[in-house]
């Protein structure tokens, strides 16, 4: 590109001169001095380029978005308050190490010093007549608290809580997602790579304890994420090198929750996507020796607890005693409304979210990113310096704030997988349905220790892949419990299926992967089709569209629109058949942001197919069911290729209540292919109708030693200010699963990018 002439910032609280060099897309390629300058321009340019995002992601996390979103904001901030997101991010800050707090204090520094020079506001705060405040070091927790916020098992057993009235605790264990795959096979684990295990499924004898606490709640007014990676061994490579690559899932939400970012000084030299409020690299990123990804492990890390109360909820039952609550009174600003004040009732669990203590009983939430002190940011700068992946995983001891499949390679060839996360001690019946908590039967006892955290290194079979799935088998007799609920094994199925077919596998190859649309569960739904009687006019057209298709969810098959149609018909169907509509007005569901019935219904289907288990139909065949959805889905469908139905919705927290400038804020998605179930995971929700939601928000694939051949691309682009060319200058390339480079070498930087110099102004 043509470089433009080099300019000058003079900034205060830069200790020695730095520069920041900026690619074709903006990408910020930093280079300071020292570690603390590194840390001080990470902060000064993410807040360049992503101020407003990073401020309203610690107002959420604060309990203090109703603020600037007004009165639909109260539900989720009044669970921020009652768990204490402000409270327990302060108290991680205290209890850091010396780096982390250096890391911390140079990146808040770099946030003022950019705030302090006065330099226009990015539209947001002009929308809203607001103004930023001055960023705190421990404000970087609270928003990295805030990307992990309950991700994982608390919906699940929200879910199963709400449907036992219902359905009866005969079928709840039904409700689980999918685990096998058109072979019958069970999960497919993580570790031992390869591996496959049966679930361990709870007896109704096993569950009555929860059932029975569930049962307090009667007498009260009891009467809505996922990622890939995969690594290569240098012995299935073309080049002898290591292969890292994967997509992290989320909504597409605008601006996008990862900025690239190369960092260098003179420790350190990496380059991979931060997340704008945090410095360093939590999740994806190498540095020049090691490389490292991230997928959601889930991981049970939040337990639900039935408590008994008296007294009008100043006394909860625990053991043989009735101890007292503690109570504090909060009050919550609300844009264009009247403030809203909330009680916040604790036991020994955690706070209540779900019932009222005044009632007798209600649900308390113990949680490892609230209720646990927490050291990831200790891990931070180790990462950073690590040289190996043994160094690498040694260096995230301590790391809890969300649970991870940590998959790593380094320029040794070694490569590896880690759980990192922090996974408490306790009875496996806890991830079941919320237990009771006045037995103690079912408290904490301490936490997993780090080193029995599962984990393996260089496979024979030379790759490892994550997407999710199970990543160690459950067993009732088991040392330790780890999950219940995870995601079905068909992403990484696919994964390891074309892994397994490349044994020299190149970039290209790997990149190639991101984009792979076979469904694996289309089969199973074709079957039944091909099995029922040919329905008549536009739902046996419908019928035989996709009884003949090729199971491929591409932008252009008419045939994947209107497998997904009927699909979510059938979901609905089942709902309503199962009687699990009667769980949209559940407390339970009501949780924010809320549990969707028949969202979990879609997971849930393909199990009760293959099973060929009709115990949730009332009474009805398969065959009625599928009749009726195909019916129903011919009504609506208007014959338009998946891609027109399935554009990414990409989506600014503002653009509803600013709908003025919900054009500039909502930029235009382009057509997708994917669904919920492939590899390319462009997934639909209930509530967006056939939209592309969420998906890969970001892929990359990573050269291991061979740094310059990497790629990457976010879904968006690098600033979050919507008046910029860079709001959304990546999306056209992302959407035909395209990548542009990832520059690491500083001289290919120096001809390929725009220099700014940044010198102390003291």
């Amino acid at each position: 590109m043509q470089q433009a002439a080099p300019s000058t910032l003079r900034i205060q609280g830069l200790t020695a001169p730095a520069e920041v060099w900026r690619d074709a897309w903006s990408i910020p390629h930093i280079r300071a001095g020292s570690s603390h300058d590194a840390f001080f321009v990470q902060g000064y340019v993410h807040a360049q380029d992503r101020l407003w995002q990073m401020d309203a992601t610690r107002l959420k996390m604060a309990g203090r978005w109703a603020e600037w979103a007004g009165p639909s904001a109260v539900a989720a901030d009044a669970l921020a308050r009652r768990l204490g997101g402000s409270r327990a991010s302060q108290a991680d800050y205290a209890a850091l190490g010396s780096d982390a707090r250096a890391m911390l204090d140079a990146y808040a520094e770099g946030v003022n010093a950019y705030l302090a020079e006065s330099h226009p506001l990015p539209m947001e705060y002009g929308l809203l007549g607001a103004a930023p405040e001055q960023w705190e070091p421990w404000h970087s927790i609270a928003v990295m608290r805030y990307r992990g916020f309950l991700m994982g098992s608390v919906w699940f057993k929200l879910w199963r809580a709400a449907a036992l009235g219902a359905i009866g605790p005969d079928d709840i264990a039904k409700l689980r997602y999918d685990d096998g795959d058109e072979n019958g096979h069970g999960d497919l684990l993580c570790i031992p790579p390869g591996a496959e295990s049966a679930r361990w499924i709870a007896s109704l004898q096993d569950l009555a304890p929860a059932i029975e606490a569930l049962a307090e709640l009667g007498a009260s007014d009891a009467t809505g994420g996922g990622s890939n990676n995969w690594v290569v061994g240098p012995s299935r490579t073309a080049s002898g090198r290591p292969l890292l690559a994967g997509d992290p899932h989320r909504q597409f939400e605008m601006p996008g929750m990862y900025v690239q970012t190369h960092l260098a000084c003179d420790e350190f030299d990496v380059i991979g996507l931060t997340v704008p409020g945090v410095p360093g690299y939590p999740h994806f990123a190498h540095n020049g020796r090691v490389a490292w990804c991230v997928t959601h492990a889930f991981a049970d890390i939040h337990d639900l607890f039935v408590e008994q109360f008296k007294d009008g909820g100043s006394l909860y039952r625990y053991k043989d005693e009735w101890l007292s609550t503690t109570v504090r009174t909060e009050v919550i600003t609300v844009r264009g409304a009247e403030p809203v004040t909330i009680d916040i009732v604790e036991t020994r669990h955690g706070p209540i979210v779900a019932g009222s203590p005044t009632n007798g009983s209600a649900i308390a939430l113990r949680s490892v990113q609230f209720a646990l002190s927490d050291r990831s940011f200790d891990c931070l700068p180790r990462m950073l310096k690590a040289q190996t992946v043994d160094a690498l995983f040694e260096a995230t001891r301590g790391w809890g704030l969300i649970d991870h499949n940590l998959v790593a390679a380094d320029v040794g060839g070694r490569i590896g997988h880690l759980v990192r996360a922090m996974v408490p001690h306790r009875p496996r019946l806890n991830g079941w349905l919320p237990v009771p908590g006045w037995t103690g039967e079912y408290d904490w006892k301490g936490e997993i220790p780090w080193d029995h955290m599962p984990k393996t290194f260089d496979p024979p079979r030379g790759y490892l892949a994550t997407a999710n799935n199970r990543f160690v088998a459950e067993q009732p007799g088991d040392r330790h419990y780890f999950c219940t609920d995870c995601h079905p094994s068909y992403r990484a199925r696919r994964l390891e299926t074309r892994l397994a077919a490349l044994p020299t596998a190149t970039v290209d190859e790997m990149a190639a992967m991101h984009g792979d649309v076979l469904s694996l569960t289309a089969p199973l739904f074709q079957q039944r089709l091909r099995d029922l009687a040919p329905q008549p006019a536009e739902a046996g057209r419908m019928q035989a569209l996709i009884v003949d298709w090729d199971a491929r969810m591409t932008a252009d098959s008419v045939a994947a629109a209107a497998y997904a149609a009927m699909r979510w018909e059938l979901a609905g169907v089942l709902l309503e058949r199962s009687g699990l509509n009667a769980t949209k007005s559940d407390p339970f569901t009501q949780v924010p942001p809320g549990v969707v019935p028949v969202n979990q219904l879609w997971w849930t289907l393909p199990n009760l197919l293959r099973t060929d288990d009709r115990s949730l139909l009332g009474g009805a065949q398969w065959s009625d069911a599928f009749a009726e959805a195909l019916a129903r889905a011919a009504r609506i469908f208007d014959g338009r290729p998946w891609g027109e139905h399935h554009t990414a919705a990409l989506s600014h927290p503002l653009a509803a209540q600013f709908p003025e400038a919900a054009a500039q804020l909502n930029p235009p998605g382009a057509q997708v292919g994917g669904d919920n179930d492939t590899v390319m995971a462009n997934g639909s929700l209930s509530t967006g109708g056939l939209k592309a939601l969420y998906g890969a928000v970001a892929r990359y694939v990573f050269d291991v030693g061979a740094w310059e051949n990497s790629k990457w691309i976010v879904f968006g682009g690098v600033s979050g200010q919507p008046e910029s060319p860079h709001y959304a200058d990546q999306h056209a390339a992302w959407s035909q699963c395209k990548m542009v480079p990832m520059h690491y070498d500083w001289d290919v930087i120096a001809a390929a990018s725009t220099r700014t110099a940044m010198v102390p102004a003291d």
